[in-house]
């Protein structure tokens, strides 16, 4: 049985519950709440199971990992029957890609470890703050938007007509840009997808206000 650990908000939970639903694996969750009590994810019965002390972690039966882009790796080659991935060699690599895109480079430096430190550690203003996540989501959906408007790519989803790994990074994204004001007007394509992203319910049974633990907020 898979059990995924993480919490209603996070962007990087977010993703694996879109894969999951996506390839109809069933599994269930248990929030990790990133607030409550200073953080549940620095209790030490939590960092026994993820020495990082972040979210998401899968475990599956005695298996346990952690980093959301391994988690989908993993999730696409147990499950291989509905893939996130293209069998096209260069199309999985730009997937691969716009995957690092958003996980590596953007979603890290506005992820809630990084941001309190710039508010608690730094005391930096709400207002430098906001400028500080907003410059690095503009670096980010750029070349994202860049990416998926390239011809050859052209279609519903980040790469062609079938949702892939890069979806699952992106949405969640977008999500947490509009949770912070960030305006998205210039950006159509991502726009385009996002909506047709949203539209199956996959997706919609992933969003974060639809999960158990963001009732009990």
């Amino acid at each position: 049985m898979i059990t995924l650990y993480g919490y209603w908000r996070s962007t990087a939970a977010y993703r694996v519950r879109i894969a999951l639903n996506f390839k109809k694996i069933d599994y269930s969750q248990v929030s990790v709440h990133l607030v409550k009590d200073g953080g549940e994810q620095h209790k030490e019965n939590y960092k026994r199971l993820n020495p990082q002390g972040l979210v998401p972690t899968l475990t599956d039966g005695d298996f346990t990992l952690s980093q959301s882009i391994a988690i989908l790796e993993y999730l696409d080659e147990k499950y291989p029957e509905i893939p996130l991935l293209p069998k096209d060699l260069k199309l999985k690599a730009i997937v691969r890609q716009l995957c690092q895109v958003i996980s590596a480079d953007l979603h890290p430096l506005n992820n809630l470890r990084v941001l309190n430190y710039l508010t608690n550690d730094l005391s930096v203003s709400a207002d430098e703050k906001t400028a500080w996540y907003h410059h690095w989501l503009q670096k980010g959906l750029d070349a994202y938007e860049s990416v998926a408007n390239q011809g050859n790519y052209l279609g519903d989803y980040s790469i062609g007509g079938e949702l892939t790994m890069a979806d699952a990074c992106l949405i969640p994204q977008l999500y947490n840009a509009r949770r912070f004001d960030f305006c998205l007007d210039k950006y159509p394509r991502l726009s385009q997808i996002e909506k047709k992203c949203l539209s199956i319910p996959c997706v919609k049974v992933a969003l974060p206000e639809s999960q158990p633990d963001a009732a009990v907020e």
